[in-house]
C-alpha cells in the first residue's frame, strides 16, 4: 500500500528548500534563492507556507542596514521530511 505524499512538501520549491535546510544549521535567503533558482517573490511565499506549517523558523534581522533573512529547519520539519522520504520509498519499492 502506498503512503500519502505530504502535499506541502510535494511542491518542487518547498521540497528543495527543506532538502537544503536538512543539511545545514541555517541558510540565508540569498543562498537559498541561488541554490533553487527561485525568484525572490516566489521563494518568500514558499518560505511563509513552510513557516506557517511549523517546518522552518524564519529570523529577520539586519547586517548593518541590509535586511537578512535566515531560515532553520525545525524538528517538525525534519519529521515531515523523513515521512515524505518514507512515503516516496513506498512507491519505489512496489
Amino acid at each position: 500500500m502506498f503512503k500519502e505524499l505530504n502535499p506541502l512538501l510535494h511542491s518542487e520549491l518547498r521540497l528543495a528548500v527543506v532538502s537544503i535546510l536538512i543539511g545545514v544549521e541555517s541558510a540565508d535567503f540569498v543562498f537559498i534563492r541561488q541554490q533553487t533558482g527561485a525568484t525572490a517573490g516566489n521563494l518568500s511565499v514558499q518560505l511563509d507556507k513552510l513557516a506557517k506549517a511549523g517546518y522552518i523558523e524564519v529570523e529577520k534581522t539586519f547586517r548593518g542596514k541590509i535586511p537578512c533573512t535566515v531560515c532553520r529547519i525545525t524538528d517538525a520539519g525534519r519529521d515531515a521530511f523523513a515521512d515524505y522520504v518514507e512515503a516516496l520509498q513506498s512507491y519505489i519499492k512496489k
